[in-house]
């Protein structure tokens, strides 16, 4: 009985951490972007690439939105939406 519990207080907690991912976004400004491609260079599921000057999402499914290119943007013109 008592791991009836556990188990279902696992699970509540893995769809409350999903729904809260569901809610944030990767937001690009590209006119603050350089394109110095240190984001691209950080990211570690490669979804990040330089296009034309400036940065753009390439595989909007592999972005984990992780936070590491928005923590080494130097020009804060990457940075994670949250609702």
């Amino acid at each position: 009985m008592v791991l009836k519990y556990i188990l279902f207080f696992i699970l509540h907690i893995l769809s409350c951490r999903r729904e809260e991912a569901m809610k944030r976004e990767l937001v690009i400004n590209p006119a603050w972007c350089k394109a110095c491609g240190i984001c691209v260079a950080f990211c570690p599921k490669n979804a990040l690439v330089l296009t034309q000057g400036t940065v753009t999402l390439n595989r909007e499914q592999s972005c984990i939105l992780c936070g590491i290119c928005e923590l080494r943007c130097p020009d804060y013109a990457i940075y994670i939406k949250s609702e």
